[in-house]
């Protein structure tokens, strides 16, 4: 993610992996596989950073990739069905559905968080959108369509996507597509957008944060902000870490005590609208990793282990901090299965345009930011994914013997 507010202070606690998933729903519906494949992506993105901070939305990059699903057949679906844990395209279209409509429902009016998501798909004007595909991409994914003339005006439609994202991130994403990332084989690009502000149910008294020190996986340590509170928390005590929820403002007349209730007990618009931080911290200073092993290894990992109610705390201490994060992500999505669909021979996106357009996934962005303070939480997340014509011409083949080799005198074909 990235930083565009200069008025804001930064606080980098650099080289310590952090982990936050924006918005993820802890409720969904039956079959999702957003969880396992959200605990999936943080380890291989853990793996990746090597100990540095680390910011994505793992809900905003499974809906990109269901909408890139959508249009694929054949094997290309296949792996994105496997990686997604969907059994078939609708039930990917039926939870990215549930999930605009319900845990990404705006709630400011009623005076909680302000959350906003947005999806566009930009296709070459020169190229026709299959109703079907039309259809799921307006209906399910509830995104806005629009003609691009890519082959003509391609930075235009760069900028053009850039701007749109700024805007539906309220500027905390300035940009997510870099140069020459639109070409003119580009022929679609998927885009989609969650932002999120939200208030401390208890905030935090700017007066109490203090300097101390933060310790990295390393061992070694860095000076950072810390918020301080004597309030009751949400606190539960488990084998080797402990967790914190902390609830945010969901209505009005919202002070944080309706989070005293089970999980299970409230109805489904209380599932729908209430949000709130959740850190899993570990018992020891180097013990994130394992802690992200367990995780993956059990789906129901996160919501078995939240606290249900407020317990007295002693010393409570959460440092401030700003987040940010941007990754191409082709490697790491063929990592986790999906190959076929950035292949020139194997991909099959025959259900996104009329006359049967050969495309092929040409790349997948994601990019994210968050800040915490004192008062809450203000985050966005962004993932677009372009597709372009595939080459007409396999690449040359090159054949360079300089190195030991093994030869044989061959007959093919002669006499009996």
């Amino acid at each position: 993610m990235e930083e565009t507010a200069s008025q804001r202070r930064k606080v980098c606690l650099e080289d310590d992996t952090s982990l936050t998933a924006l918005l993820r729903p802890s409720k969904k519906p039956a079959g999702s596989g957003l969880t396992p494949f959200a605990l999936r992506l943080a380890k291989q993105f853990a793996e990746d950073r090597q100990g540095k901070n680390l910011v994505f939305s793992p809900l905003s990059i499974y809906a990109a990739l269901a909408l890139v699903a959508t249009g694929a057949r054949g094997q290309t679906l296949d792996e994105f069905l496997t990686v997604l844990s969907a059994a078939s395209r609708d039930e990917l279209a039926e939870f990215v559905r549930h999930a605009a409509e319900c845990a990404l429902g705006d709630r400011s009016e009623l005076g909680g968080p302000l959350v906003a998501y947005a999806c566009g798909v930009w296709h070459d004007q020169r190229a026709t959108l299959k109703p079907a595909y039309r259809a799921a991409a307006v209906e399910s994914y509830k995104a806005e369509t629009r003609a691009a003339d890519f082959k003509s005006k391609y930075e235009e439609a760069r900028v053009e996507i850039n701007s749109w994202v700024s805007k539906a991130t309220n500027e905390l994403i300035a940009s997510i597509l870099p140069e020459g990332s639109v070409h003119p084989r580009t022929t679609l690009v998927l885009a989609n957008c969650i932002y999120f502000k939200g208030k401390w149910s208890k905030p935090f008294a700017t007066e109490d944060t203090k300097d101390r020190p933060f310790y990295r996986l390393d061992g070694t340590h860095v000076s950072a902000p810390f918020m301080q509170s004597s309030k009751d928390q949400f606190v539960t005590v488990r084998d080797g870490f402990k967790v914190l929820k902390m609830p945010y403002i969901n209505s009005s007349d919202d002070d944080g005590r309706n989070w005293r209730k089970s999980d299970k007990s409230q109805n489904s618009d209380d599932e729908c609208s209430r949000f709130s931080m959740c850190i899993f911290l570990p018992d020891t200073h180097d013990g994130l990793p394992s802690l992200l092993d367990k995780m993956e290894s059990n789906p129901s990992f996160l919501q078995d282990h939240l606290p249900t109610h407020s317990v007295r705390v002693g010393e409570f201490v959460l440092p401030k901090f700003k987040l940010s994060f941007y990754r191409k992500m082709n490697d790491v999505a063929m990592e986790m299965g999906i190959k076929a669909a950035f292949s020139d021979v194997e991909a099959d996106f025959s259900d996104m345009f009329e006359r049967g357009s050969s495309l092929t996934l040409d790349n997948v962005f994601h990019k994210a930011v968050i800040e915490v303070n004192e008062e809450g939480t203000e985050a966005a997340a962004s993932t677009v994914c372009t597709m372009r014509y595939k080459c007409k011409r396999p690449s040359p083949v090159d054949f360079i013997a300089d190195h030991p080799f093994a030869f044989f005198m061959v007959e093919e074909g002669g006499c009996e």
